[in-house]
């Protein structure tokens, strides 16, 4: 006769749950470990220790709360898992319990953005309590064993974790270290500065790192070399005869490149607009995979890339150059409040109308070709 092991109820040979308190009656399997390759993010406050002498408890309580508080947004916003505090570090995980194929690059992102975080953030402390906090960041990918997430353990181990503590203990202040395998799989997207290679506590050879100086907004910016395209004569002249007819016609086409990941779809897009960026306009967008407030991105990188806005352009100098593209006061400001440029309200009716306006405007002179990528279709 089963005897529940949560109540200590007796309950028929039959039973699969306990009849007094509802409880499973067959023992679970036991949580399992497994082998996955993740991007660990180790970052660990400088100079913790003197803020005592400066600040009472509970001011320093409060500090360091805000702080972890601050931090650990920006890593969960990239898609991180903080695994643990340890004193005064943060140890975040990017691919468990959820492996996405650009983890290694969310991680990188996360660790700039921590750095903005913290200058923001500083100019509250300072104001507040005369203090500032600096930190170092350090981030490796590799092969690690995890713990089951069902059974509540996240817990992860191996070589790869030690190398990115390592790498965080090595970094000067406010700077981040990345590990050879991350620079590999984020080389496209990233600044870097390769540094000596470091001489790490339990490893018998150098470990080579490199400095992030900044990651690309644009991806396409770092200018990736081409390659020749191959067994894709058929699906590029397809591309090509819908262009030439959009020419002929002066009306919009509308294609759609579809197929399972690593098919080389970006690989074939990338090859039409090297033909036909000599003869058009070529403006690219992208869908970002997460994030809030990104329904719009796309359009939005194709305004700012029209109009010539760069990142450090005030709201009114990008408002501005707005305007000057589109050649209208009236579709200027609804482009505007659709960038987040001005706090007015417009119905989508009224968005689509500026945006099909300054398309108009742009293809005037020159055939226009706007390039979204990385869009997910229901």
């Amino acid at each position: 006769m089963p005897i529940c092991p949560s109540c200590r109820e007796e309950n028929p040979d039959n039973a699969r749950f306990c009849l007094g308190c509802g409880s499973p009656l067959v023992e679970a399997p036991p949580p399992q470990e497994t082998r996955k390759v993740v991007t660990i993010v180790f970052s660990d406050l400088k100079g913790s220790t003197s803020l005592g002498e400066s600040l009472d408890s509970e001011a320093l309580r409060e500090v360091l709360s805000r702080y972890f508080d601050d931090m650990s947004a920006v890593l969960e916003r990239h898609g991180g898992v903080v695994e643990k505090f340890i004193g005064d570090a943060i140890m975040a995980v990017f691919g468990l319990p959820t492996v996405h194929e650009d983890d290694a690059l969310r991680a990188v992102r996360a660790a700039a953005e921590m750095r903005v975080a913290l200058a923001r953030l500083n100019d509250e402390l300072h104001e507040r309590w005369g203090v500032r906090l600096t930190n170092r960041t350090g981030v490796n990918t590799g092969e690690v064993v995890a713990g089951d997430p069902t059974g509540g353990q996240r817990l992860v181990t191996g070589d790869t974790v030690n190398v990115a503590a390592r790498l965080e203990q090595a970094a000067p202040e406010l700077e981040v270290l990345i590990g050879e395998p991350t620079f590999r799989l984020v080389r496209d997207a990233v600044e870097v500065e390769e540094v000596e290679p470091l001489e790490l506590k339990g490893k018998a050879e150098r470990v080579p790192a490199y400095r992030l100086l900044a990651v690309h907004a644009d991806p396409w910016a770092a200018g990736r070399p081409r390659r020749p395209l191959v067994g894709r004569a058929e699906e590029l002249a397809r591309l090509r005869d819908a262009f030439e007819d959009a020419v002929a016609a002066r009306a919009a086409r509308l294609v759609a490149v579809l197929g399972e990941a690593g098919m080389g779809k970006s690989r074939l897009v990338e090859e039409f607009i090297h033909d036909t960026e000599q003869s058009a306009r070529v403006l690219r967008g992208r869908c970002l995979p997460y994030g809030r407030g990104i329904t719009f991105w796309p359009l939005i990188e194709i305004l700012r890339a029209a109009a010539g806005v760069r990142d450090d352009d005030t709201p009114t100098e990008a408002r501005a150059k707005l305007e000057a593209c589109a050649g209208d006061a009236d579709v200027a400001r609804r482009l505007a409040s659709l960038s987040g440029l001005s706090d007015e309200l417009f119905s989508l009716d009224e968005l689509f109308w500026a945006t099909r306006k300054l398309c108009e405007t742009l293809a005037a002179d020159h055939p226009l070709v706007l390039v979204v990528e990385d869009v997910h279709w229901a």
